[in-house]
């Protein structure tokens, strides 16, 4: 009932705010990310595990490989994806 949520929660509004007024004081325009030294760095060694496995797996599949071969080869995908399915970039509303 009533309008979806924009915030999953009080800590996402919160940040939200944060960076609205951060972004404000530092007359920054309104679509700016900002996020820390040390997200970002978290963030590129995940998408360079992912490629790595995605390049292991394209190597993989010419190699005519065993079923527990793909599985294993599979998971390490699921597991070099780690939280990146968690990060999620919203237009500001206001």
């Amino acid at each position: 009932m009533g309008r979806p949520r924009l915030y999953c929660g009080q800590a996402c509004r919160q940040r939200a705010y944060e960076q609205r007024s951060a972004t404000a004081k530092a007359g920054l325009p309104g679509d700016v990310v900002l996020v820390s030294r040390t997200e970002l760095d978290g963030l590129q060694d995940r998408l360079y595990q992912l490629r790595c496995a995605l390049e292991d797996a394209q190597t993989l599949l010419t190699e005519r490989p065993t079923k527990a071969e793909l599985e294993r080869q599979l998971a390490e995908l699921l597991r070099s994806t780690g939280r990146l399915d968690r990060l999620w970039v919203t237009e500001r509303t206001g």
